[in-house]
């Protein structure tokens, strides 16, 4: 009998055995069909996910009779998915080729504008960071009215607040100082010296395509200003689609936006017009009697133009910005009478005309102008600060886009002027400064794997000379999914009083730059990132880690003069910052996962000591993740840490977490979302101090910490 009932359990074994089946493939990519080592192919019948090997092979066991579903992917390439039948027909392995993605959600497809080239950031040598689609979106729900919150919680950058009272606020890169990054508008410099004060309060990022950001020495780009980088604003242009979007955003802090943004193609003409009114109440979270936020009114209108033909196109297009702020004493603001106050009242108009020429079909001549006129009236009790600035600026480039090689030779003009109307015993801070610049760039697709990035560009600045500014980039492929970047330039930034330790006391006492006496400050620097992506399974993994260094040379330093007036010299010494940044993302199905890390050693090295540069966090960690159901639903958490900061006053700021949670609804013409902004209450005056003396005379410390605290905002956004 036991011998039977062995027998019956071979036999049920052994058809057991006979209907698993062995399913194997070869996974391949390309216009060459390498193989893909680390494609995924997951079974759908079991969820279960098999990695292919380094010959891109890949073997499932165990695969029952009849049809299987199976999902073929790599980052990069279209995902496929593929059905078959078992037993199959042939028993040799299958090849399954993949084709490279044409348009992706992932940043590699974007193109960039910012290294003039415009290539796609995966054939870029210069490491490009861009800020668009989906996460420009969540962060415009978060803060409608600027683009501040938008750079801040971005690794390596850092907005500064320089106003207590009146929000003020600038952008800093790897630590250093706001006056070295240079903002852009379309690749033309329009907010720099006087009229970089207010600007990424003042710019609402309804408009916007994308935020490009080059770290590091990008003087070579654009010219002087980019020591510790530049941030490139884009714009929307007319798409084959009509856009008409509204937006409509309050605040518990008694705050409202509202603007509206219209795009739409004629045949050969283009029209976008995008408008807005931001506006708050004085708000006092501390009840301290003093503004965390401003009273402030702002109206912006910017239309624009774009002209097509066969081998012209052109565009032109005026910004009108007018804005009045006062911050300070709450009472003071709401009835009058006595108490300190900080006024700031604002008007920049600037146009845009851009001309393009195509020469054939290889290469095109391009021409830019802008123009800028900014004034700001800047009043505290018994001090006012009027001036009217001026700028201009002129490019003519030939541009050249070959098979493996791109060229870019051009020259441009730049003009600043500066009046200051007599309003104080403070000496005038007029200036006026031309520069006359000339560069060449090139980028060479060496081979599939290497890529060079080249770059000279002289400029004469007529007050301070001349500077020679080469710069180097070259990205390696060393596998499909691990990429390399190293590169470095030199930079510089003409003199200038307009900075953020000067903004602090609204430029009272500050002496005008000595042009006998002084030099352009100048630098060199450089980084080197890893770029590394793979599946985990069902899991997307991207890494990036980055090493940099940058040295500035003849820094500017603010100096006690006689008869308490300041003066900016050129320091013997130096300023150096070194460090790291750490950008992980997983995404798994609906959930997104940002883990960023930034490591920032920054210190002064003058009269042969060295010191922390005030103001800078050490330790900074970016969390986010997010749910999203494709056009449905978005939830997103948030968590920011900031280690403890070095005070100008010698002081050692606390250590601090910022918090939030958003929440978006969307149907197919409009969406719902409600922000909760810092909801942990973190805030300066909780722990620490704003101000010493008394409140009609305050003497405010450094800012390092929120001081708005715990916000929440909600709205609507309407698609026509």
């Amino acid at each position: 009998m036991k011998f039977l009932l062995t027998g019956i359990v071979l036999c049920c074994l052994f058809t057991a055995a006979q209907a698993q089946h062995i399913f194997k493939a070869t996974i391949r990519g390309g216009e060459d069909k390498s193989p893909l080592p680390g494609a995924s192919i997951t079974w759908k019948n079991q969820q279960k996910t098999v990695i292919a090997d380094s010959a891109g092979i890949v073997t499932i066991t165990g695969i029952p009779e009849g049809e299987q579903q199976f999902t073929v992917s790599f980052v990069g390439y279209e995902a496929q998915d593929l059905s078959y039948i078992f037993p199959l027909a042939n028993q040799a392995a299958i090849e399954i080729i993949l084709e490279h993605a044409e348009e992706e959600e992932d940043e590699e497809a974007v193109i960039v504008t910012a290294t003039r080239t415009s290539r796609t950031i995966a054939n870029t040598p210069t490491r490009t960071e861009v800020i668009s689609g989906e996460e420009l979106g969540e962060k415009g729900n978060m803060k409608p009215g600027d683009i501040r919150m938008l750079l801040n919680e971005s690794t390596g950058i850092q907005t500064q607040q320089t106003s207590a009272t009146s929000f003020n606020a600038g952008i800093r890169i790897q630590g250093l100082d706001g006056r070295y990054t240079q903002l852009l508008r379309d690749g033309y410099p329009l907010y720099a010296g006087f009229s970089g004060g207010l600007s990424i309060l003042q710019i609402a990022p309804l408009d916007l395509q994308q935020v490009e950001v080059i770290k590091g020495s990008a003087s070579t780009l654009y010219g002087g200003g980019a020591i510790a980088g530049l941030v490139n604003l884009v714009s929307k242009k007319p798409g084959k689609e009509r856009e008409l979007n509204f937006m409509a955003n309050g605040t518990s802090a008694r705050g409202l936006d509202l603007s509206g943004f219209y795009s739409e193609r004629y045949g050969k003409a283009g029209l976008t017009v995008f408008a807005s009114r931001n506006s708050n109440a004085p708000f006092d979270p501390a009840d301290i009697g003093l503004t965390a936020i401003p009273k402030f009114e702002r109206y912006t209108i910017n239309p624009r133009l774009f002209l097509y033909g066969k081998k012209l196109t052109a565009d032109v297009g005026v910004t009108y910005i007018t804005e009045d702020r006062v911050g300070g004493n709450v009472n003071y603001i709401k009835h009058g009478g006595s108490g300190f106050y900080e006024k700031n009242n604002t008007d920049r108009i600037t146009t845009q005309l851009g001309v393009a020429y195509r020469l054939n079909d290889q290469s095109t001549l391009q021409f830019k102008n802008s123009y800028s006129h900014f004034n700001r009236d800047i009043a505290i009790p018994a001090y006012q600060f009027e001036a009217l600035q001026q700028s201009s600026f002129s490019e003519l480039t030939w541009n050249y886009k070959g098979e493996q090689s791109d060229w870019v030779i051009g020259a441009n003009f730049l003009t600043d002027d500066l009046k200051e109307e007599k309003r104080s015993a403070d000496p005038l801070r007029d200036y006026h400064y031309n520069t006359l610049g000339f560069f060449v760039q090139n980028a060479w697709t060496v081979s599939e794997r290497l890529v060079l990035e080249t770059g000279l560009r002289g400029d004469y600045v007529k007050e301070y000379g001349f500077e020679l500014l080469p710069r180097v980039a070259a990205m390696l492929r060393i596998t499909p999914r691990l990429t390399t970047r190293l590169g470095g330039g030199f930079g510089y930034k003409t003199p200038t009083v307009f900075t953020e330790e000067s903004e602090r006391i609204q430029f009272q006492h500050v002496l005008p730059i000595d042009v006998n006496q002084s030099k352009n400050e100048r630098s060199v620097g450089g980084n080197w990132d890893f770029n590394y992506r793979t599946n985990i399974g069902p899991v997307n993994v991207s890494f990036n880690h980055l090493f940099f260094y940058t040295r500035l040379n003849r820094p500017l330093v603010l100096e006690q003069e006689g008869s308490g007036q300041l003066a900016f010299r050129n320091s013997t010494g130096y300023i150096d910052t070194r460090g790291m940044e750490t950008n992980l993302r997983l995404v798994y199905q609906d959930f997104k996962l940002f883990i960023g890390y930034t490591y920032t050693d920054a210190n002064t090295h003058f009269s042969g000591k060295e010191q922390w540069l005030p103001l800078t966090a050490r330790h900074r960690l970016n969390n986010v993740l997010m749910y999203e159901v494709e056009d449905k639903l978005k939830l997103g958490l948030e968590a920011y840490y900031f280690s403890r900061q070095q005070l100008s006053d010698g002081n050692m700021g606390k250590d601090y977490w910022i918090t939030g949670f958003m929440a978006e609804k969307l149907w197919e013409k409009f969406s719902l979302f409600i922000n909760f902004e810092n909801f942990t209450n973190t805030r300066q005056s909780r722990f620490d101090t704003i101000y010493t003396g008394t409140i009609d005379n305050p003497v405010f410390r450094d800012i390092y910490a929120p001081v708005e605290g715990f916000v929440v905002n909600g709205g609507v956004k309407i698609k026509l």
